[in-house]
Protein backbone atom coordinates (compact mmCIF):
# COMPACT_ATOMS: atom_id res chain seq x y z
CA UNK A 1 0.00 0.00 0.00
CA UNK A 2 1.31 3.34 -1.41
CA UNK A 3 2.39 5.75 1.96
CA UNK A 4 0.67 8.80 1.95
CA UNK A 5 2.63 12.35 2.48
CA UNK A 6 0.56 15.28 3.87
CA UNK A 7 0.39 18.19 2.04
CA UNK A 8 2.07 21.31 2.88
CA UNK A 9 1.30 24.86 0.88
CA UNK A 10 3.58 25.29 -1.95
CA UNK A 11 6.08 27.76 -2.22
CA UNK A 12 5.75 29.98 -5.21
CA UNK A 13 9.13 32.17 -6.41
CA UNK A 14 7.51 35.47 -8.02
CA UNK A 15 8.44 38.76 -9.57
CA UNK A 16 6.76 42.06 -9.65
CA UNK A 17 7.84 45.56 -11.33
CA UNK A 18 7.55 47.47 -9.18
CA UNK A 19 8.98 51.45 -9.40
CA UNK A 20 11.73 50.44 -12.35
CA UNK A 21 12.65 47.64 -9.12
CA UNK A 22 12.40 44.20 -10.14
CA UNK A 23 11.12 42.77 -6.59
CA UNK A 24 11.09 39.42 -6.17
CA UNK A 25 9.37 37.44 -3.17
CA UNK A 26 7.71 34.49 -2.22
CA UNK A 27 4.32 33.92 -1.89
CA UNK A 28 1.96 30.95 -0.21
CA UNK A 29 -1.31 30.25 0.55
CA UNK A 30 -4.88 31.21 -0.63
CA UNK A 31 -5.54 34.83 -1.33
CA UNK A 32 -8.68 33.87 -0.05
CA UNK A 33 -6.88 34.14 3.76
CA UNK A 34 -6.08 36.85 5.91
CA UNK A 35 -2.47 38.22 4.78
CA UNK A 36 0.84 37.92 6.94
CA UNK A 37 3.60 40.04 5.45
CA UNK A 38 7.12 38.91 6.24
CA UNK A 39 9.74 41.32 6.25
CA UNK A 40 13.27 39.89 6.45
CA UNK A 41 16.67 40.67 8.63
CA UNK A 42 19.97 41.71 7.41
CA UNK A 43 21.85 39.72 5.71
CA UNK A 44 19.35 37.73 4.51
CA UNK A 45 16.27 37.86 1.92
CA UNK A 46 12.88 36.16 1.51
CA UNK A 47 14.94 32.82 1.70
CA UNK A 48 15.11 33.84 5.87
CA UNK A 49 11.74 32.32 5.72
CA UNK A 50 11.78 29.40 3.68
CA UNK A 51 10.83 27.23 6.41
CA UNK A 52 8.41 29.04 8.55
CA UNK A 53 5.73 30.00 5.35
CA UNK A 54 4.30 26.55 4.61
CA UNK A 55 3.53 26.17 8.57
CA UNK A 56 1.95 29.65 8.50
CA UNK A 57 0.53 29.84 4.77
CA UNK A 58 -1.90 26.51 5.67
CA UNK A 59 -4.25 29.11 7.37
CA UNK A 60 -2.51 32.50 6.13
CA UNK A 61 -1.81 34.41 2.36
CA UNK A 62 1.87 34.85 3.34
CA UNK A 63 4.06 37.00 1.45
CA UNK A 64 7.80 37.79 2.08
CA UNK A 65 9.95 40.46 -0.26
CA UNK A 66 13.49 40.49 -0.85
CA UNK A 67 14.36 44.30 -0.57
CA UNK A 68 17.03 46.31 -3.13
CA UNK A 69 20.12 44.91 -1.98
CA UNK A 70 19.13 41.68 -1.03
CA UNK A 71 18.40 38.42 -2.48
CA UNK A 72 16.88 38.12 -6.41
CA UNK A 73 15.89 41.14 -6.14
CA UNK A 74 17.19 43.97 -8.91
CA UNK A 75 17.58 47.86 -9.08
CA UNK A 76 18.66 50.38 -11.73
CA UNK A 77 22.00 52.02 -11.86
CA UNK A 78 20.41 55.04 -10.39
CA UNK A 79 18.28 53.70 -7.47
CA UNK A 80 19.04 55.33 -3.85
CA UNK A 81 20.07 52.63 -0.85
CA UNK A 82 18.01 54.33 1.43
CA UNK A 83 15.26 53.28 3.66
CA UNK A 84 13.23 55.46 2.39
CA UNK A 85 13.32 54.06 -0.45
CA UNK A 86 12.96 50.54 0.35
CA UNK A 87 10.05 50.83 2.49
CA UNK A 88 8.91 52.49 -0.82
CA UNK A 89 9.25 49.91 -2.89
CA UNK A 90 7.97 47.33 -0.79
CA UNK A 91 5.08 49.54 -0.31
CA UNK A 92 4.12 49.72 -3.47
CA UNK A 93 4.46 45.82 -4.44
CA UNK A 94 1.74 45.56 -1.67
CA UNK A 95 -0.35 47.81 -3.43
CA UNK A 96 0.57 46.03 -7.19
CA UNK A 97 -0.68 42.59 -5.07
CA UNK A 98 -3.78 44.32 -3.79
CA UNK A 99 -2.80 43.63 0.12
CA UNK A 100 -4.35 46.53 2.12
CA UNK A 101 -4.70 44.56 4.97
CA UNK A 102 -2.18 42.39 7.10
CA UNK A 103 -0.53 41.23 9.94
CA UNK A 104 3.29 42.45 10.08
CA UNK A 105 6.04 39.97 10.75
CA UNK A 106 9.02 42.44 11.01
CA UNK A 107 12.48 41.24 11.99
CA UNK A 108 15.68 42.59 12.27
CA UNK A 109 16.00 45.67 9.16
CA UNK A 110 12.51 44.32 8.55
CA UNK A 111 11.15 46.78 11.90
CA UNK A 112 12.18 49.85 10.10
CA UNK A 113 10.90 48.91 6.72
CA UNK A 114 7.20 47.17 8.36
CA UNK A 115 6.86 50.37 10.87
CA UNK A 116 7.31 52.78 8.26
CA UNK A 117 4.62 51.79 6.12
CA UNK A 118 2.71 50.78 9.70
CA UNK A 119 2.64 54.54 10.29
CA UNK A 120 2.03 55.44 6.39
CA UNK A 121 -1.26 53.73 6.91
CA UNK A 122 -2.02 52.55 9.62
CA UNK A 123 -5.32 50.75 9.12
CA UNK A 124 -3.57 48.37 7.15
CA UNK A 125 -1.18 46.68 9.86
CA UNK A 126 -3.66 44.84 11.95
CA UNK A 127 -1.15 43.20 14.25
CA UNK A 128 2.67 43.09 14.37
CA UNK A 129 5.14 40.42 15.11
CA UNK A 130 8.47 42.01 16.24
CA UNK A 131 11.21 38.48 16.00
CA UNK A 132 13.96 40.99 17.40
CA UNK A 133 12.44 43.89 15.77
CA UNK A 134 14.16 47.16 17.53
CA UNK A 135 12.07 50.47 17.76
CA UNK A 136 13.88 51.42 20.83
CA UNK A 137 16.98 52.58 21.85
CA UNK A 138 17.73 50.44 24.74
CA UNK A 139 17.41 47.25 22.31
CA UNK A 140 20.83 47.88 20.64
CA UNK A 141 23.54 45.91 21.90
CA UNK A 142 26.35 48.79 21.99
CA UNK A 143 29.30 46.62 21.19
CA UNK A 144 27.94 44.95 18.20
CA UNK A 145 26.85 48.32 16.70
CA UNK A 146 29.88 50.34 17.90
CA UNK A 147 31.37 50.10 14.69
CA UNK A 148 28.07 51.47 12.35
CA UNK A 149 27.65 53.65 15.11
CA UNK A 150 31.31 55.09 14.51
CA UNK A 151 30.20 55.05 10.78
CA UNK A 152 27.18 57.93 11.85
CA UNK A 153 29.15 59.84 13.87
CA UNK A 154 31.76 60.52 11.45
CA UNK A 155 29.48 61.36 8.82
CA UNK A 156 30.70 57.84 6.86
CA UNK A 157 34.18 58.21 6.28
CA UNK A 158 36.57 56.74 4.63
CA UNK A 159 38.12 54.98 7.45
CA UNK A 160 34.87 53.98 9.13
CA UNK A 161 33.83 52.61 6.06
CA UNK A 162 36.77 50.24 6.22
CA UNK A 163 36.19 48.87 9.72
CA UNK A 164 32.49 48.36 8.76
CA UNK A 165 33.55 46.02 5.83
CA UNK A 166 36.46 44.91 7.81
CA UNK A 167 34.65 43.63 10.66
CA UNK A 168 30.76 43.70 9.93
CA UNK A 169 30.36 42.87 5.81
CA UNK A 170 33.21 39.97 5.52
CA UNK A 171 32.38 36.01 5.44
CA UNK A 172 33.20 35.12 9.27
CA UNK A 173 30.35 37.59 10.14
CA UNK A 174 27.62 36.71 8.27
CA UNK A 175 28.17 33.09 9.86
CA UNK A 176 28.62 34.55 13.41
CA UNK A 177 25.00 36.18 12.63
CA UNK A 178 23.76 32.79 12.41
CA UNK A 179 26.01 31.13 14.95
CA UNK A 180 26.56 33.37 17.81
CA UNK A 181 24.19 32.73 20.44
CA UNK A 182 22.83 29.68 19.03
CA UNK A 183 22.76 27.37 21.76
CA UNK A 184 25.67 24.44 21.64
CA UNK A 185 23.17 21.58 21.43
CA UNK A 186 21.17 23.26 18.38
CA UNK A 187 23.94 24.09 16.14
CA UNK A 188 23.20 21.21 13.68
CA UNK A 189 20.14 22.96 12.87
CA UNK A 190 21.50 25.69 11.43
CA UNK A 191 22.09 25.86 7.57
CA UNK A 192 25.62 26.87 6.30
CA UNK A 193 23.94 27.12 2.89
CA UNK A 194 22.11 29.38 3.84
CA UNK A 195 24.70 32.00 5.54
CA UNK A 196 26.88 31.47 2.19
CA UNK A 197 23.84 32.36 -0.09
CA UNK A 198 23.68 35.25 2.26
CA UNK A 199 27.12 36.35 1.73
CA UNK A 200 27.44 35.67 -1.98
CA UNK A 201 24.37 37.22 -2.60
CA UNK A 202 23.83 40.25 -0.92
CA UNK A 203 27.39 41.10 0.76
CA UNK A 204 30.88 39.54 -1.08
CA UNK A 205 32.14 42.20 -3.85
CA UNK A 206 32.32 46.02 -4.17
CA UNK A 207 29.21 46.87 -5.76
CA UNK A 208 26.98 44.74 -3.05
CA UNK A 209 28.86 46.67 -0.04
CA UNK A 210 28.70 49.93 -1.32
CA UNK A 211 24.64 49.48 -1.53
CA UNK A 212 24.90 47.84 2.19
CA UNK A 213 27.54 50.55 3.64
CA UNK A 214 24.41 52.92 2.03
CA UNK A 215 21.76 51.32 3.89
CA UNK A 216 23.77 50.96 7.13
CA UNK A 217 24.83 54.76 7.14
CA UNK A 218 21.26 55.24 6.66
CA UNK A 219 19.95 53.35 9.98
CA UNK A 220 20.78 56.15 11.77
CA UNK A 221 17.15 57.64 9.78
CA UNK A 222 15.45 54.76 10.87
CA UNK A 223 16.82 55.48 14.78
CA UNK A 224 15.35 58.96 14.22
CA UNK A 225 11.96 57.73 13.63
CA UNK A 226 11.76 55.98 16.35
CA UNK A 227 9.99 58.77 18.55
CA UNK A 228 6.87 58.28 15.49
CA UNK A 229 6.62 54.21 15.70
CA UNK A 230 6.42 55.04 19.76
CA UNK A 231 3.70 57.27 18.97
CA UNK A 232 2.11 54.91 16.69
CA UNK A 233 2.21 52.34 19.31
CA UNK A 234 0.56 55.10 21.65
CA UNK A 235 -2.46 55.57 19.23
CA UNK A 236 -3.30 52.66 17.92
CA UNK A 237 -2.34 50.04 20.77
CA UNK A 238 -2.17 47.48 18.15
CA UNK A 239 -1.69 43.82 19.32
CA UNK A 240 2.17 43.09 19.35
CA UNK A 241 3.96 39.83 20.32
CA UNK A 242 7.77 40.18 20.78
CA UNK A 243 9.10 36.80 19.86
CA UNK A 244 13.14 37.39 21.36
CA UNK A 245 16.03 35.86 21.19
CA UNK A 246 17.75 36.50 23.77
CA UNK A 247 21.53 35.69 22.62
CA UNK A 248 20.92 38.09 19.59
CA UNK A 249 24.66 39.72 19.51
CA UNK A 250 22.52 43.00 17.57
CA UNK A 251 19.50 43.23 19.89
CA UNK A 252 19.08 42.61 23.35
CA UNK A 253 16.27 42.04 25.55
CA UNK A 254 16.01 45.49 26.76
CA UNK A 255 13.88 45.86 23.38
CA UNK A 256 11.50 44.07 23.50
CA UNK A 257 10.88 44.84 27.27
CA UNK A 258 10.63 48.63 25.79
CA UNK A 259 7.08 47.75 23.80
CA UNK A 260 5.46 47.23 26.75
CA UNK A 261 6.13 51.04 27.83
CA UNK A 262 4.16 52.02 24.79
CA UNK A 263 1.95 48.42 24.84
CA UNK A 264 0.71 47.55 28.26
CA UNK A 265 -0.60 44.23 26.60
CA UNK A 266 2.37 43.76 24.21
CA UNK A 267 3.30 39.95 24.79
CA UNK A 268 7.04 39.14 25.41
CA UNK A 269 8.19 35.12 24.69
CA UNK A 270 11.61 34.79 25.12
CA UNK A 271 13.75 32.22 23.29
CA UNK A 272 17.47 30.62 23.77
CA UNK A 273 19.26 31.47 20.55
CA UNK A 274 20.81 33.92 18.34
CA UNK A 275 19.71 36.49 15.78
CA UNK A 276 19.01 33.95 12.91
CA UNK A 277 16.17 32.08 15.39
CA UNK A 278 13.86 30.67 12.39
CA UNK A 279 16.92 28.22 12.24
CA UNK A 280 17.05 26.61 15.51
CA UNK A 281 13.69 27.47 17.08
CA UNK A 282 11.29 27.55 14.32
CA UNK A 283 8.91 25.44 16.02
CA UNK A 284 8.35 27.28 18.99
CA UNK A 285 8.26 30.44 16.84
CA UNK A 286 5.42 29.35 14.43
CA UNK A 287 3.43 28.49 17.65
CA UNK A 288 4.00 31.60 18.53
CA UNK A 289 3.15 33.27 15.45
CA UNK A 290 0.21 30.64 15.47
CA UNK A 291 -1.42 31.27 18.78
CA UNK A 292 -1.20 34.94 19.06
CA UNK A 293 -2.96 35.67 15.99
CA UNK A 294 -5.77 33.50 17.21
CA UNK A 295 -6.30 34.78 20.41
CA UNK A 296 -6.45 38.18 18.91
CA UNK A 297 -8.72 36.83 15.98
CA UNK A 298 -7.33 37.29 13.12
CA UNK A 299 -7.63 34.50 10.71
CA UNK A 300 -9.07 30.85 11.12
Amino acid sequence: MAATVQSLPLLYYKSALVESVNVSYIEAGSIAKPNVVLFPAFPSSSNEFRKLIPLLAQDYHVITPSYPAFGLTTAPPDFTYNWSSVASVISGLLLALNITSYAAYIHGYGADVGLRLAIQNPSATKAIITQNGNAYVQGFNQGFWAPIFALWNTSNSAAAQATVRNNVLISDAIQAIYLDGTSPKELDLVDPNQWSLDYFQNIQGETNQDRQIDLLYDYRNNVAMYPQFQEYFRKTQIPLIALWATNDPSFVPAGAEAYKTDLPNARIQYFEAGHMALESKLKEIASGVLGFLKDIGYGP
